[in-house]
């Protein structure tokens, strides 16, 4: 697990240069920081869960980006700032996305590194793992989510629901389903800049009825641009997984996109190396982009290689024709591999659920039963 507590103070907003707000200010987070988040094991304000904090006269301001399991914290957080002698009030506006447990973003540092085709791939493992799943493509620059799932060209519905319109997301196979792609004209480029492609991202983000999920999987643009950032900033993002290839100037591109999540404090959850080796009809295995990639940006980091995924044509097959490689042969070492990261997750982020869950009911509860 990364540590980001060095720069976790820049999403905490600046105060003016008021030395008694300077230190007040300091006192708050000192105290926030006593706080941990019990599944990723470190404090909120490390984890960027807390942002825009603004001390004004004797009242605390700040915004807390969690999701819908995460929800005690704002009670702990008030419990806390109690204990400020100066405090009068602490207002706290919570950012979350109503009804999702858990968000992920899928990322990368350049394109063409297979970061859609994998979280396609996973979100299918985590729905057959037994999880409810939702996949967002935020990647305005090539959303190709949709093809991958077999959605083609289908238009999106808007409903009216108790909280304004919303968007309502397509399914695939169980797999609830928004992306950037399905509001454009076909085989046009999606030509947004700056407050258009911010409001756009906000929409999608904010203004998607995705029910109850167990998780909310985000695949970003590649890089560290306007979008990626805005995504990041304006969403309950818990961690990121970064998706890599095994060769060195792959893994450079990754180094330099870490840092704009450190900006916000959000953690690395861990590696994926696609494209690790290749299968031959014997069984041999060929490292055709070169090895050590994956493991020495996860040693770096001090996160896990959450697994090393193979060059299989099935994949590419599976993306064409919108049957991932999961469905069309559970039971291929692809397969496996993504099923693999799939319960790693599971366990990071249900297994303390899970007991909590047993130890008030009585009752022997396994990983995936929701």
């Amino acid at each position: 697990m990364v540590h980001n507590s060095t720069s976790s103070h820049q999403q905490l907003q600046a105060s003016p240069h008021d030395p008694l707000i300077i230190a007040r200010q300091e006192e708050v987070v000192q105290l926030l920081k006593q706080i941990i988040e019990p599944t990723l094991k470190n404090d909120i304000v490390s984890l960027g869960m807390v942002r825009n904090l603004r001390i004004v006269d004797d009242y605390v301001y700040l915004r807390l980006y969690i999701g819908s399991r995460q929800q005690q914290l704002e009670a702990e957080i008030k419990t806390v700032l109690s204990l400020l002698s100066w405090c009068k009030k602490a207002y706290i506006q919570v950012c979350t996305i109503p009804g999702v447990k858990t968000t992920l973003a899928i990322s990368s540092g350049k394109g063409g590194v297979g970061k859609s085709t994998t979280a396609v791939n996973l979100a299918t493992a985590l729905k057959v793992s037994g999880a409810k799943v939702g996949l967002l493509d935020a990647d305005v620059y090539g959303p190709n989510v949709p093809q991958m799932l077999g959605l083609g060209k289908s238009e999106v519905q808007v409903i009216d629901t108790p909280n304004g319109q919303r968007f309502l997301p397509l399914q695939a196979y169980g797999i609830k389903v928004m992306s950037v792609g399905l509001l454009a004209e076909p085989d046009r480029p999606l030509a947004w800049r700056g407050p258009v492609l911010h409001k756009i991202i906000t929409q999608f983000i904010h203004e998607v009825e995705w029910g109850e999920l167990d998780y909310l999987l985000i695949d970003l643009p590649p890089g560290t641009g306007d979008a990626q950032i805005t995504i990041v900033q304006e969403s309950p993002i818990c961690g990121v997984i970064l998706v890599t290839t095994p060769q060195q100037v792959a893994v450079s591109d990754v180094r330099r996109n870490i840092y704009m999540f450190r900006q916000v404090g959000v953690p690395v959850l861990g590696i994926i190396e696609n494209m690790s080796y290749f299968i031959n009809s014997s069984g041999e295995q060929t490292s055709i982009f070169g090895t050590g990639g994956g493991q020495k940006l996860a040693d770096e980091l001090k996160a896990p290689l959450l697994g090393e995924v193979p060059i299989d044509p099935r994949i590419c097959k599976g993306g064409d024709t919108g049957e991932p490689v999961i469905l069309a042969d559970p039971h291929s070492t692809t397969s496996q591999v993504f099923v693999q990261i799939a319960a790693a997750l599971d366990a990071t982020f249900f297994s303390m659920l899970n007991a909590q869950m047993a130890t008030s009911s009585g009752n022997s509860i396994k990983i995936g039963d929701r």
